[in-house]
């Protein structure tokens, strides 16, 4: 690696660290993945596009294409169940890294269904890294090139740092989004008890017991109970300044 190149990651490191170490970037995991492809295309030799393929529910989604172009180019390898970034997301290898050299080539024989509709809309190298979360492929960063054979060793290698440091970043963004809903039904459920003590004449215990028989009569999570009784009290609280204020009128 060389020294430029090397410096050229480290800033994008440590200006990716700062942006999420705000209030709002460490808890939002979309501003999470829209930095994590904005840096490596600026970072990684070669790129000219770029996107995350995310895991959810059992399917594969396209998270911030730095193109419309790049966002079809991932939505066909989803429909046609093949490409680079599906491989990277099965794949057991150390680096977690899949490179496509040339899909107009030798790679269109591995992926036959989805390179020529690369090739055709101006793409002829593709690379795909893990970012891996708990020892399993969470996602994966793809970066794509119209030029074929620009993802060298050198390229390979920082593309897999990078895509380690960005898996840390998601990691933490995601734990950080668990972590601000936690702390939010907590203080949601605080709030519920605080209504039913004030309602019943009950005290902590009381009115928490009060809410768990609440959510096992109805079915219903404890926090949705809470978040319900809460909502009504507002609502009927709101109902009752408006009709006030009419009668002022």
């Amino acid at each position: 690696m060389s020294d430029v190149d090397g410096e050229k990651l480290v800033e994008a490191m440590r200006r990716s660290a700062d942006e999420l170490s705000s209030r709002r970037g460490i808890r939002d995991l979309e501003v999470t993945l829209e930095q994590i492809v904005t840096a490596a295309v600026e970072t990684i030799p070669g790129v000219d596009e770029g996107s995350v393929s995310l895991t959810e529910g059992g399917r594969v989604c396209t998270r911030h294409p730095t193109t419309e172009t790049v966002r079809r180019l991932d939505e066909v390898q989803h429909e046609v169940g093949e490409g680079p970034c599906l491989t990277a997301l099965a794949t057991q290898s150390e680096d977690g890294v899949v490179v496509a050299q040339d899909l107009a080539g030798a790679d269109a024989q591995r992926w036959p269904r989805f390179a020529p509709v690369a090739v055709e809309q101006g793409y002829r190298a593709l690379l795909s890294t893990q970012l891996r979360v708990a020892a399993r492929p969470r996602a994966a960063l793809n970066l794509y090139a119209h030029d074929a054979g620009v993802f060298d060793e050198h390229a390979r290698l920082l593309a897999g740092l990078f895509g380690a440091q960005a898996a840390l970043l998601f990691y933490g963004a995601e734990n950080a989004g668990h972590l601000q809903r936690a702390v939010d039904s907590r203080d949601l459920i605080g709030q519920a008890k605080g209504i039913i003590m004030e309602r019943f004449t009950l005290d902590d215990d009381g009115a928490f017991a009060l809410l768990v028989q609440s959510s096992q009569e109805t079915n219903m999570k404890l926090v949705e109970v809470a978040r319900w009784l809460v909502s009504e009290v507002v609502g009927r609280r709101a109902h009752g300044a408006k009709a006030t204020a009419t009668t002022r009128e």
